[in-house]
C-alpha cells in the first residue's frame, strides 16, 4: 500500500533531523537532504538538498543505487552556503523494489556518507484499455466483433470516452444502442464494441482510445474526476487477415553445381483464374546446402514432439539426420545441440509411454504391439543414442521383442495395426517389413552373423526373384548394402537401374508406370540414394548416380525444406544428410543471379554464409524468371509461389448419429451443438475400439450435459466446391 504524503514526509523529516543533529555534534559543516521514501516508477520526484556552515570547500553528490546501476543525480562544489531543490525521473520497474539514495560530503578535513532506502512502485494508469482480438485469422470479407475494455484505478469515479483510430485498412461500425461514453468508478471496468470489417490482407493495426472527460453529470452520486496524469490511454492490436479459401503453395527447386561454366534455369508463372484479389505473393531463396530449407525452419524439424506414438516418432526422426549432419559437417554449434538435446530426450520420455512391457510399441500403448513401429522406434533410439541417454536395457527388451516375432523361414509376422497408414510408407508385406527391420538392425551395428539377422537376409534373398514391387526391391537395395552382400546389391540396383525414369540429369523411381503417389516416389528414390551412398568403399559412379537422385528429390522439398508427407520426409532427409556428408566441401563461392520482370536480383554464395537462408520477396507474381549461376560451388535456389483460390461456399445441415459400444469407457457424451461462420473446417470422427475423438478445427464448441448412449452432432459449415 502506498504511503499518504504525511507518512512519506514523516519519514524523511525524521531522516533529515538525524543528519542534521549528528553533524552539529561538533563544530562541523551541516548539510540536509529531503527525499520522498515512496516513489512511482517513471514519475518526476523532487529533492532538496542544503549545506550549511561550511569551513572549506566541500564536494556533495547524490547519487541513485538502481538496477544496479549508479546515477548522479546532484554534484556541487561549494565554499559558500546553499539550498538546491530539483526534479529527476525515477527508473522504470516492473514490481515493487527497494533501492538506495547515497549521499556524500567531502573536503580535505570533512567526510560523511550515508544510504537511505526508497521504495519505487511501478506505474499504475488511473486508466485503460485493453482490446481483444479473434481467436483466430479472419478473411478479409468477414465482419468480426471488436471488443475494447477500459479500467479505472482511480478512487473517484470518471467519465471515459472511447475513441477507435480512423484507417483505411478497415471499418469500424459502432452497434446499435450502444454508447460510447460512460461512468467509470473506483476499481470499474466497461466493454465497448464494435462490428469491424477489414479491407486489406496482410497485418492490419487497430488502434483504441479511452479518454477521462470532464462531465457535469454525477456518476454515482459523485462528482466526475479528471486525473492530472494517465487521462489517456491508447492501445494498439495486430491482426493478422488472411484471404478465404485454403493457401496453395507451389515451389520450383534446383540444385545448380556450376563447374567453370554458367548454369541456367528457366520458369514462366501464371497465376489461377480463381485466385484471391491481392492475396498472391512470390518469393525467392538461395541457400548453398540443400538442407539449408530445413535447418532454416528448426522450429518446424527440431520441435517439441506431441501426440500418439506415430506422430512423436514421425516428429523426433528428422531431428536426428539433422543433428547428424551437422556433427559430422562440424557445423553443430552448442546453441543447436543444447536445443537438440532438450527436444530429443522429450521425445525419448514421452515415447516411453507407448512402450508395453513386453518391449513393443503401439500407437497408443493399448493393444497389442506394433511390429513397424516398433521396429522404427528401435531404428531411430539407436541413432538417437550418440545425442542423449537411451536406456539400453529397454532397447535390448524391443530387440527381444522383434526377435520372437521371426518365423522359421528367416521373415518377421506383421502384428498390430496402424492408426496412420501413411506412416509407415510402401511397408506393406512381409517381406517389405522384414527388410524394414533387418535395415533397422543393421543400422544399430548388429552384425550379420548375428542368427537373427542372418535369418533375416536368407529369407530376403530368397525373396529377391521376385522385383515386381519397386518400393521392396529399393529397401532390399539398402538393406544388402549394409549387410555388405554387393553381389545381391549390385543385382537389385542393376534392375533398378533398367526401370528409372530418367529425364535430362534427373533420376527416380515410382511404384508403378501408372502411379502418382509422390509421397511413394519420394521414398523409393531416397531408399536407392540410401543404397548408392553407403557402399564402402563409394565410388565416383557411385557419387554420380547419387547426385542425379538429389537433383530430382530437391525439386519435390516444399517451402519448409520437408516433402509431401511424413514417412517420406523422414527417409529423404536422411538420405539428403548423408549425401551432403559425403559432398561436403570447405571451398568454392558462386554467384546468383536471378532475372525477373522487374529487374535482376544479386546473391552470393560461399563458405562464410552457405547456411544462411536469403531470401527476397518478388513484385511480379506473374511472368518469366530466370536464375543463373556461375562459380565454384553448388546453390540451391527455391521460388514460392503463395496462391489462395477464392471459395465458393454453401450453408449446409450436417447431422451425425452414433452408438458407442463401450459407453463406460468415454467420458462426457454429450450433445454437441457447433455453428460454424465465416470458414470452412473439418469434421473428423474416428472410431478405435474406446477412443472417440470429435474435432472441428477452429471451433470452440457449446457443450450441453446430457447422458446418453446417442451422439447427435448438427452443424452448419461452409464448403469449396
Amino acid at each position: 500500500m502506498v504511503p499518504s504524503g504525511l507518512q512519506v514526509w514523516r519519514w524523511v523529516l525524521f531522516a533529515c533531523f538525524h543528519w542534521l543533529c549528528v553533524c552539529q555534534e561538533t563544530p562541523r559543516p551541516v548539510y540536509m537532504v529531503a527525499i520522498p521514501a515512496v516513489i512511482q516508477a517513471g514519475s518526476e520526484a523532487k529533492l532538496c538538498a542544503s549545506l550549511l556552515q561550511p569551513n572549506e570547500t566541500l564536494v556533495m553528490t547524490i547519487s541513485l543505487i538502481a538496477n544496479e546501476q549508479i546515477k548522479i543525480l546532484l554534484q556541487e562544489s561549494s565554499d559558500q552556503e546553499f539550498h538546491r531543490c530539483f526534479q529527476f525521473q525515477a527508473p522504470h520497474v516492473e514490481s515493487e523494489e527497494v533501492q538506495h539514495f547515497k549521499v556524500k560530503v567531502q573536503g580535505e578535513t570533512f567526510q560523511s556518507t550515508e544510504e537511505r532506502m526508497v521504495m519505487i512502485k511501478p506505474y499504475k494508469p488511473m486508466t485503460f484499455v485493453q482490446t481483444d482480438k479473434p481467436i483466430y485469422n479472419p478473411g478479409h470479407t468477414e465482419h468480426f466483433e471488436l471488443k475494447a475494455t477500459v479500467f479505472n484505478y482511480l478512487s473517484k469515479c470518471i467519465m471515459v470516452s472511447v475513441t477507435p483510430a480512423h484507417s483505411l485498412d478497415y471499418t469500424l461500425t459502432p452497434l446499435k444502442d450502444v454508447q460510447y461514453s460512460s461512468c467509470l468508478c473506483a476499481n470499474g471496468r466497461k466493454t465497448f464494441s464494435w462490428t469491424m470489417a477489414p479491407s486489406i490482407l496482410g497485418v492490419m493495426n487497430v488502434s483504441v482510445s479511452a479518454e477521462a472527460v470532464q462531465s457535469h453529470a454525477a456518476c454515482d452520486n459523485e462528482i466526475v474526476n479528471v486525473p492530472e496524469r494517465g487521462r489517456i490511454d491508447t492501445v494498439t492490436q495486430s491482426l493478422l487477415v488472411k484471404a478465404e479459401g485454403t493457401e496453395k503453395t507451389d515451389t520450383y527447386n534446383w540444385l545448380l553445381c556450376p563447374t567453370g561454366v554458367t548454369m541456367t534455369e528457366e520458369v514462366e508463372l501464371q497465376l489461377p483464374k480463381n485466385v484471391v484479389d491481392g492475396s498472391d505473393r512470390i518469393s525467392l531463396s538461395v541457400l548453398g546446402d540443400i538442407l539449408g530449407r530445413a535447418l532454416k525452419n528448426l522450429d518446424g524439424l527440431l520441435q517439441m514432439p506431441y501426440g500418439c506414438g506415430e506422430q512423436n516418432m514421425a516428429l523426433l526422426a528428422p531431428n536426428i539426420y539433422i543433428l547428424e549432419y551437422l556433427r559430422n559437417t562440424e557445423q553443430l554449434t552448442p546453441a543447436i545441440r543444447d536445443k537438440a538435446i532438450k527436444f530429443l530426450t522429450s521425445g525419448y520420455q514421452r515415447q516411453l509411454n507407448y512402450k508395453h512391457v513386453d518391449g513393443a510399441y503401439s500407437t497408443f500403448g493399448q493393444g497389442s504391439g506394433n511390429t513397424w513401429l516398433t521396429a522404427f522406434v528401435l531404428r531411430s533410439f539407436g541413432k538417437a543414442k550418440s545425442f542423449i541417454y537411451i536406456d539400453p536395457v529397454k532397447t535390448e527388451q524391443t530387440k527381444t521383442w522383434l526377435e520372437r516375432l521371426q518365423g522359421e523361414h528367416g521373415c518377421f509376422i506383421r502384428l498390430g495395426k496402424l492408426f496412420n497408414n501413411r506412416m509407415k510408407g510402401g511397408v506393406t508385406d512381409e517381406v517389405t517389413l522384414t527388410a524394414y527391420i533387418t535395415a533397422s538392425m543393421l543400422e544399430l551395428n548388429m552384425s550379420v552373423s548375428d542368427p537373427v539377422v542372418y535369418r533375416s537376409l536368407s529369407c530376403l534373398r530368397n525373396s529377391t526373384s521376385d522385383l515386381s514391387n519397386t518400393y521392396t526391391t529399393a529397401l532390399l537395395a539398402y538393406t544388402f548394402t549394409l549387410a555388405g552382400d554387393m553381389e545381391t546389391r549390385a543385382q537389385l540396383l542393376q534392375h533398378l537401374d533398367t526401370i528409372a525414369l530418367q529425364e535430362g540429369g534427373f533420376l527416380h523411381w515410382t511404384q508403378t508406370s501408372s502411379e502418382t503417389s509422390a509421397s511413394l516416389a519420394v521414398e523409393i528414390s531416397s531408399y536407392v540414394l540410401l543404397a548408392s551412398l553407403s557402399a564402402s568403399p563409394m565410388s565416383t559412379t557411385d557419387l554420380g548416380y547419387a547426385s542425379r537422385i538429389v537433383r530430382w528429390l530437391v525439386r519435390q522439398q516444399n517451402a519448409y525444406g520437408g516433402f509431401s508427407s511424413t514417412q517420406d520426409t523422414v527417409v529423404a532427409l536422411q538420405a539428403l544428410a548423408l549425401y551432403s556428408t559425403r559432398v561436403y566441401s570447405r571451398e568454392g563461392a558462386s554467384t546468383v543471379t536471378v532475372h525477373s520482370p522487374s529487374g535482376e536480383h544479386l546473391f552470393e554464395v560461399n563458405q562464410n554464409n552457405k547456411l544462411l537462408y536469403q531470401e527476397r520477396a518478388l513484385q511480379d507474381t506473374e511472368g518469366k524468371y530466370s536464375v543463373e549461376v556461375k562459380g565454384s560451388a553448388c546453390a540451391s535456389v527455391q521460388v514460392s509461389e503463395y496462391t489462395p483460390p477464392n471459395t465458393k461456399v454453401q450453408d449446409m445441415d450436417l447431422y451425425i448419429t452414433v452408438n458407442f459400444k463401450h459407453l463406460r469407457s468415454v467420458v462426457w457424451l454429450d450433445s454437441w451443438f457447433m455453428k460454424c461462420k465465416f470458414f470452412p473446417y473439418v469434421l473428423k470422427c474416428i472410431f478405435l475400439d474406446r477412443l472417440v475423438s470429435l474435432t472441428c478445427s477452429s471451433l470452440l464448441p457449446r457443450w450441453r450435459s446430457t447422458t446418453t448412449s446417442l451422439l447427435l452432432l448438427t452443424a452448419q459449415r461452409s464448403v469449396s466446391r
